[in-house]
């Protein structure tokens, strides 16, 4: 029970979330003080690639806090800024990264990354997506 109740939780959380990222940032507040998990929008530009922008954004993550299982329109490539993040992606190994690690996550690959240090964890997200599409897709 405590399991259906928490995961409807962080899919509403991932689902404002998504929104905030849409540009509706009144909820964006509500989903930080839930989730633990600060995002600072840095540019989001059209690409050369019909139908594609890229959207770069600062994630923080207190410890402990774990972003809900979802996937993206595109691919990520996350560069760890400060901290120690975990993170499980569908049909690969769990990765432990670093300060100065990278990782890539495919377009449309479900994953989850949570804070496994002791202090706030930061990385700079990078995703090329598809334009007009929602930027964070909560999956069960």
């Amino acid at each position: 029970m405590t399991g259906t109740i928490l995961g409807a939780l962080g899919l509403f959380c991932l689902t404002v979330m998504a929104e905030a990222a849409q540009g509706q940032t009144s909820q964006t507040a509500a989903v930080e003080a839930q989730t633990g998990i600060t995002r600072t929008d840095l540019q989001q530009r059209d690409l050369s690639i019909p139908g594609r922008e890229v959207i770069q954004t600062r994630v923080d993550f207190i410890p402990g806090a774990a972003s809900p299982r979802h996937k993206h329109p595109g691919e990520e490539i996350v560069y760890v800024l400060t901290g120690t993040l975990q993170y499980r992606i569908d049909g690969q190994p769990t990765a432990i990264l670093k300060a100065g690690d990278v990782l890539f996550i495919p377009a449309g690959v479900v994953h989850a990354g949570v804070n496994v240090g002791l202090d706030t964890a930061s990385e700079l997200a990078t995703y090329v997506v598809e334009k007009g599409k929602p930027l964070v897709v909560p999956v069960k």
